[in-house]
């Protein structure tokens, strides 16, 4: 089992994947909660995806699946 990024976004964004995730049974984690939050040019090219969201590397497809859904939702939205 490997961890690999599923997403970054702010804080919220990454929340709100990391809650979808859990909701379908699939293990995630957040990383750069705090200093992506605080001071996110410090961990993302000016600042954007600075929240990254991790899951296991065997749910990759099933997550990535309930990403693209959030992210066709949150450009429809904006």
């Amino acid at each position: 089992m490997n961890p690999v990024e599923v997403y970054a976004g702010t804080a919220w964004q990454a929340g709100m994947v990391k809650s979808l995730l859990e909701n379908a049974e699939i293990e995630a984690f957040l990383k750069d909660e705090i200093i992506g939050t605080l001071s996110p040019w410090w961990t993302a090219p000016g600042g954007a995806g600075a929240v990254k969201v991790f899951v296991s590397d065997r749910d990759w497809d099933k997550a990535k699946e309930i990403v693209e859904v959030f992210e066709k939702h949150e450009s429809e939205d904006s």
